[in-house]
């Protein structure tokens, strides 16, 4: 298992991929004359690896399973010293697929142990497969699930996520009913992630849901709580899929077209903050997919004994167009 020791240690940023004019996003917020600054950090998002199952087309950290990144014990530990600090409300785990890491469950059960709200973004069918109690874990924890499933039609869904993954995500929704996942009264709640299977927008996201419901229930028998839409980000993986498909500036064009001011204020940036398997401290994990680090120098989470500051600069890139447009992402 790799650790924030045998990482390169320069406090230089990377340079955030982007074609077209250098940082446009920051100069149009400049133009608008609006200000992207933190508000008071309330999420702790944490990334345990990089190690998936699967090599989704739209990924923008290009998890996969040849990746063998993961987060040490002496990191996570770290991580569950800064989580005390009673700013953070919730704590949010994510991968790769964080099913795939050792120590998930020791992890999850101290990270609810905290009492705050506890967010773990499933992927399907790494969690179908998976054989040791973490999903009775995650139920009997109250821990709150995000699952991406990506179109109710399953040649879409396998175009981004790969052949047998459609009927794979349905055995995991079933099985999350199961146990009480999505069905409502006491039952854990069950969120779903809906990204388009292509260089395009998501339609809006209340009809979506409603779409989404009426044949998960009808067709399948699942049910679940809420389901958010988002566009995909133009990095790893799903940028490489745009250059080779020649979309790459149409795709940047049509997010800086969607662009909507309003959204600015609820752009997860302002609340959050983002660890690395590794232990550095980013803005958000798309951030964290280019190497732009928080406030543009290094941090690691050892170094932290309470989030970041209020009113601190927030790294932007022409990617933060994803989460600006139309009605944004949060």
């Amino acid at each position: 298992m790799e650790t924030a020791d045998s990482m390169n240690t320069s406090t230089a940023a990377p340079k955030p991929e982007g074609p077209g004019i250098k940082n446009s996003f920051a100069h149009l917020l400049d133009q608008r004359g609006i200000t992207l600054r933190r508000d008071e950090t309330t999420t702790l998002q944490v990334n345990v690896g990089l190690r998936c199952n699967q090599t989704c087309t739209h990924c923008h950290l290009n998890a996969g399973p040849d990746r063998h990144e993961m987060m040490s014990a002496e990191t996570m530990a770290q991580v569950l010293r800064l989580a005390r600090n009673r700013t953070f409300e919730t704590i949010d785990i994510t991968g790769g697929a964080p099913e795939l890491h050792p120590d998930i469950h020791s992890f999850i059960r101290r990270a609810a142990g905290l009492g705050k709200k506890t967010i773990f973004r499933a992927n399907l069918t790494a969690l179908t497969r998976d054989d040791t109690g973490l999903m009775e874990l995650l139920a009997d924890r109250g821990v709150t699930i995000f699952a991406s499933f990506p179109s109710i039609n399953q040649a879409q869904a396998e175009a981004l996520r790969g052949a047998g993954t459609f009927d794979a995500s349905l055995a995991g929704l079933r099985a999350l009913n199961r146990v009480g996942y999505g069905t409502g009264g006491t039952g854990g709640e069950l969120n779903l992630v809906v990204n388009p299977s292509g260089a395009y927008l998501p339609p809006a996201q209340e009809s979506l849901e409603k779409r989404f419901r009426k044949t998960l229930e009808t067709r399948f028998g699942i049910s679940f709580d809420h389901l958010y839409s988002f566009a995909n980000v133009p990095l790893g993986r799903f940028r490489r899929w745009l250059v080779q498909k020649g979309n790459l500036d149409g795709y940047l064009e049509r997010l800086k077209s969607a662009f909507n001011p309003a959204a600015v204020e609820g752009v997860m940036c302002r609340s959050l903050m983002s660890v690395s398997w590794d232990g550095t401290v980013y803005d958000c994990d798309f951030n964290q997919a280019i190497g732009l680090f928080a406030g543009g120098r290094r941090i690691h989470v050892s170094q932290l004994d309470s989030p970041l500051d209020p009113g601190s600069g927030i790294a932007v890139g022409d990617h933060c167009f994803t989460c600006t447009a139309g009605a944004g992402f949060t």
